[in-house]
């Protein structure tokens, strides 16, 4: 083996090959782990980098898709096919009269108090009214004095004709026989005419019921001063009768539902005070014209009451049952947006984007309102709409969670 060094070289030479001092090794090695180095390091930044973009591209969708509001949604409810509104009404008398005395004088006595029920024609009251007396028995003594001067005017008459016949007499003392004669007549039909008038006066001094019916109130005692305002004074209601046996009952029909009352049409009476119980009344007249005010129509239902149950004045329930014209929807209070032009709700367009839509009201059930007119029965309404809310905002439906059967 030939073996020759250079030490300048450092490279030993064996049977002509050349091999590397072990000092040239140890530089490559030192080189291949600084590379690698550096490219774990650039790694690690680069790596670092794209994570750091990421993130914050991350966090300005999360950014973006928290500025869009979430807002929940409901669905309106199909209405019924035949509706029922119930509105309140006012119970009033069929018949309702105050009574007023038409002569004066003082009270004698009373034979009905409040609450007494009473038939037609039955006495009251009696008014003692020594006035009118005295004049009636003076107006009769004048009738008979009339008529006296009456029966002497006419044989009178017919003496002066019968003379006249013989030429006994002037045609001047006939005509004035006979002018005597008709004066005297006159007189006799003046007086009996004030006899009939004092006479009708005398007879109020009792006072009788117009009509069966109930007592409501009494406003006078005995010995009370009547006065019945003939003599410009204050007249004084007496007594308060009302027909109670059937009542009247007043509605304020809405504008909306007024195309379907007719006279024929059955209504249900519903009292607090008598839970669980309904009363029949029938529609019988309207006034035909809607209040400018509040937009009704005044509607007079007849309800039956032989048993005095029902109280005139009091208030009751009315439930009516009409034909649904037209398809309806209900929808919960706090969905409706109220604005001065009208009534609206926000509707959620293609899952995102809010619509406001007009709409018309039916009748308010308290939690709920019905929705005439604007809906087609498929739209997402906004549940709690914001006042800022405004048509064209994005929004995100939040999905509502279903519960267990067990948590419920």
């Amino acid at each position: 083996m030939e073996v020759s060094r250079n030490s300048k070289l450092g490279v030993v030479k064996r049977r002509g090959r050349c091999f590397a001092s072990p000092s040239t090794g140890a530089v490559a090695t030192r080189a291949v782990v600084l590379l690698l180095i550096v490219l774990v390091v650039a790694f690690v930044v680069i790596f670092g980098i794209l994570g750091r973009r990421k993130a914050n591209a991350q966090l300005a969708q999360e950014t973006r898709e928290l500025a869009i509001p979430t807002v929940a949604v409901v669905h309106p409810k199909l209405g019924a096919p035949q509706q029922e509104i119930i509105l309140p009404g006012n119970m009033q008398p069929y018949i309702d009269a105050p009574i007023y005395a038409r002569t004066n004088g003082y009270l004698k006595t009373w034979t009905a108090d409040m609450g007494a029920r009473v038939k037609a024609g039955q006495l009251l009251a009696e008014i003692d009214s020594p006035e009118v007396d005295q004049q009636l028995q003076q107006a009769r003594a004048d009738l008979a004095t009339a008529e006296v001067n009456l029966n002497l005017a006419e044989i009178t008459a017919r003496r002066y004709k019968d003379l006249m016949k013989t030429d006994s007499v002037a045609q001047q003392d006939v005509d004035n026989a006979t002018g005597s004669y008709d004066a005297r007549k006159s007189a006799v039909e003046s007086a009996r005419s004030n006899v009939k008038r004092l006479q009708d006066m005398q007879s109020f001094e009792k006072i009788y019921a117009p009509f069966d019916g109930l007592i409501t109130a009494r406003n006078t005692d005995i010995g009370a001063l009547i006065d019945s305002g003939s003599s410009g004074g204050t007249a004084r209601e007496l007594f308060h009768i009302a027909a109670v046996d059937r009542l009247r009952v007043f509605v304020n029909v809405p504008q909306v539902y007024s195309p379907k009352i007719k006279a024929g049409l059955k209504a249900g009476l519903t009292l607090t005070e008598y839970p669980g119980r309904q009363f029949e009344g029938t529609v019988v007249r309207d006034s035909g014209s809607i209040d400018n005010s509040t937009r009704t129509l005044l509607t007079e239902i007849d309800v039956n009451n032989p048993t005095g149950e029902l109280k005139p004045g009091g208030y009751v329930e009315v439930h009516l049952k009409m034909p649904s014209g037209v398809t309806t929807y209900t929808l919960p209070e706090n969905s409706i947006i109220y604005k001065s032009a009208g009534l609206q709700v926000a509707t959620v367009k293609d899952g995102k984007t809010i619509q406001l839509v007009s709409i018309s009201p039916g009748r308010d059930f308290g939690t709920e309102m019905e929705i005439v007119s604007g809906l087609k029965g498929d739209e997402s309404v906004l549940s709690n709409p914001p006042d800022s809310i405004a048509d064209g905002q994005t929004v995100r439906i939040i999905q509502p969670e279903t519960l267990p059967e067990a948590k419920r």
